[in-house]
């Protein structure tokens, strides 16, 4: 199995003023990873569950997440917004995007995920420090310490 995150899936200055387009640039990254086989099959899947509740939180952060069949491992991509994009959490635009990728029939995996995601989240130095990461190996590594414990 594949490493969660990796530098190639971070991105530090996302493009797009609009969730769908953040969305999709971070999406392509998962495509150009092997980790999905159908960009806009996938972002169907996510479109869906985005209908059903906004995935912005507090603090500043959005957390689009799917479970779909073009998913073809448990993958986390991230990006980094200066300007911020709405996910339709009450307190504003999400500087902090995490895209959570789950195979379809993967069992609880993006659940678990997003959850040890949202532990660590609700601690402004663990946010500060995303925002503050120099590079994409920076963000890797503090995903893995403090999300993964590795």
């Amino acid at each position: 199995m594949a490493e969660l995150i990796t530098a190639d899936l971070v991105d530090l200055d996302v493009p797009g003023a609009d969730r769908a387009e953040v969305t999709a640039g971070l999406a392509r990254r998962l495509v150009a990873a092997g980790r999905v086989t159908d960009l806009d099959g996938f972002l169907a899947d996510i479109r869906k569950r985005e209908e059903q509740m906004p995935t912005g939180i507090e603090g500043g952060i959005g957390i689009p997440h799917a479970r779909s069949a073009f998913v073809t491992e448990p993958t986390l991509a991230f990006g980094r917004s200066a300007a911020g994009v709405d996910f339709g959490a009450s307190d504003g635009p999400a500087r902090l995007i995490f895209l959570i990728a789950a195979p379809e029939g993967g069992g609880e995996e993006h659940m678990t995920i997003l959850a040890q995601l949202a532990r660590r989240l609700v601690h402004q130095s663990f946010r500060q420090s995303l925002l503050d990461a120099p590079d994409a190996d920076a963000v890797v590594q503090l995903v893995r310490q403090e999300v993964l414990g590795r």
